[in-house]
């Protein structure tokens, strides 16, 4: 179901203002005549409705590449991944951005404020898609399904697993960045008080527990149309989940980690031959055994700004040739590495370790502004494996999917929890798994391992998921994020890295949300 959110209907999206975030969670009302009843009066009308929490993810509205379900931020950033992808990337040891755009350099310095647009927009963004989940599960009971004459109740009931699983998602990006979010699911009554403030802990076995009671109702592994979610996609969160638990509420579950790395090793999956075809338009072919989840994206039929589109265009200028990466009027010249990124590879140009991706010959980042200051990387195209273009209206956009879940990542978790102490798993599968990695990156045996250590992690998985949107969270989670035992350019706003306060492990809440409902506390330092 590579383009499946081209038959959504957006009609009935509402419209979230970034100023009073959760305050309006209970607050939303149509913008225009269409009903509830009307709009689930039809099967079709359910699986549209469904279709469109899937399309909260990978789209900014239905309006097209100027329009956006949220507003106060700019249409072209307000999309999910966009949003996602640069608080991951732009705080870490991994990415720089030479926009001066509102917000940008702020998270580059990895010190964003309660105002910062991109906390606001990513803030608001989950808490749209938590909304659109949360009515379409109000709205499938089975009570308003009996009410309206609706009888393939069976196939509902699989949208509402799903429905629930991308509401855990969101809520675990909340509660992953920042901490201790309003809750508010489908009991709560609408327009009535606003939400209460959840504590992290108190998040995490929410989240744990709605991902256990789906597991069972969710189609399994590799058993779903591509681009929606299964039982793998479950154990996976899970597998993140439990890996990070010690940051989320101070009591580790490495054991669990294990429990679920194993069910998605052992669920069908495993590592496409070739890693850059993860990266080019038809990894849905090519790499489908490896990839286990997907934001999926169409250039043609649902265009936007962000997703893909924005991180090949970002990533690319004009020197380099955009025709080549399948965006031929494209190339805006905006993020690169660091020096930490090309560094942690043997050698940068791709001879011995081929998942080294880069373009240009300065390693050092001396201007924050110079897009040549720092490697390129090129891993991310909109090409097919067999070197034709993929689909992209005007020559910009990218029809390119992004693996948001994949195996590789679920080996080196496992490989993680096992050397952090948890049990059910064992040293030797742990670096079995690490050299499944390292034998695919050099296309034979010469870079495989004979033993690992934490430190070995780490480094594995930025030469593995770089510029995936993984490194703040692997970061905090090492112990690397703030503080001074670990530096790199630009951290803390000076060229040469300085240590950062410990209270920016978690993001702020938007200040506009904190002001409008007095049920939320700030967190702490900001």
């Amino acid at each position: 179901m590579k383009r499946y959110i081209k038959n959504t209907i957006w009609g009935s999206m509402l419209i979230l203002s970034v100023t009073s975030c959760s305050e309006d969670l209970l607050n939303l009302s149509p913008k225009n005549d269409i009903t509830a009843d009307q709009v689930y009066s039809t099967e079709q009308g359910y699986r549209e409705s469904f279709l469109k929490v899937y399309g909260s993810l990978s789209m900014t509205s239905g309006g097209g590449e100027g329009a956006s379900d949220l507003a106060g931020i700019d249409a072209g950033q307000s999309d999910f991944f966009r949003l996602y992808w640069n608080i991951q990337q732009l705080t870490s040891d991994e990415t720089l951005c030479g926009w001066n755009d509102p917000g940008v350099p702020d998270m580059v310095y990895g010190m964003p404020d309660a105002d910062n647009i991109m906390v606001k927009g990513l803030y608001t963004r989950c808490i749209y898609t938590i909304t659109v989940a949360n009515e379409f599960l109000r709205e499938s009971t089975p009570e308003k399904l009996s009410a309206r004459g609706i009888g393939n109740t069976a196939e509902i009931d699989a949208y509402r697993s799903e429905a629930r699983f991308v509401r855990a998602y969101q809520y675990w990006v909340l509660l992953d960045l920042f901490g201790n979010p309003p809750f508010v699911t489908e009991d709560n009554l609408i327009g009535k008080v606003a939400p209460e403030q959840i504590q992290r802990a108190d998040l995490f076995k929410y989240i744990e527990k709605e991902l256990l009671e789906i597991e069972p109702l969710i189609k399994a592994a590799k058993q779903n149309e591509y681009g929606r979610a299964d039982q793998g996609a479950v154990w996976t969160l899970l597998t993140r989940l439990y890996l990070n638990a010690n940051v989320y509420t101070g009591a580790a579950k490495y054991t669990e980690a294990i429990t679920y790395a194993n069910k998605v090793i052992n669920g069908g999956y495993a590592l496409t031959s070739n890693y850059a075809n993860l990266f080019l338009e038809d990894n849905n072919v090519t790499s489908k055994n490896e990839i286990i989840f997907s934001i999926n994206y169409d250039g043609v039929k649902t265009r936007n700004y962000g997703g893909t589109t924005f991180l090949i265009n970002s990533l690319i200028n004009g020197e380099m040739t955009p025709v080549n990466y399948g965006v031929p009027t494209g190339g805006w010249g905006g993020n690169r590495s660091t020096k930490a990124v090309p560094t942690a590879f043997p050698d940068y140009s791709g001879k011995t370790d081929k998942r080294a991706m880069f373009f240009g010959d300065k390693l050092e980042n001396d201007e924050l502004g110079e897009f040549k200051d720092g490697l390129r990387v090129t891993k991310f195209k909109n090409v097919k494996s067999n070197g034709t273009p993929g689909a992209s209206q005007g020559g910009t956009f990218s029809s390119l999917d992004f693996p948001l879940f994949r195996l590789a990542d679920v080996y080196l978790m496992y490989a993680e929890a096992v050397l952090r102490g948890g049990t059910g798993g064992s040293t030797a599968q742990a670096l079995g798994y690490f050299n499944q990695i390292r034998t695919r990156a050099y296309g034979n045996a010469t870079g495989n391992a004979s033993a690992i250590t934490l430190d070995d992690i780490l480094n594995e998985r930025m030469r593995e998921l770089y510029f995936e949107g993984y490194r703040r969270t692997d970061l905090i989670r090492f112990g690397k994020f703030t503080g001074s035992n670990y530096i790199w350019p630009w951290k803390g706003g000076v060229k040469d890295g300085r240590s950062i306060e410990s209270f920016r492990a978690l993001l702020p809440l938007p200040s506009s949300d904190v002001i409008a409902n007095t049920n939320l506390t700030q967190n702490q330092g900001y």
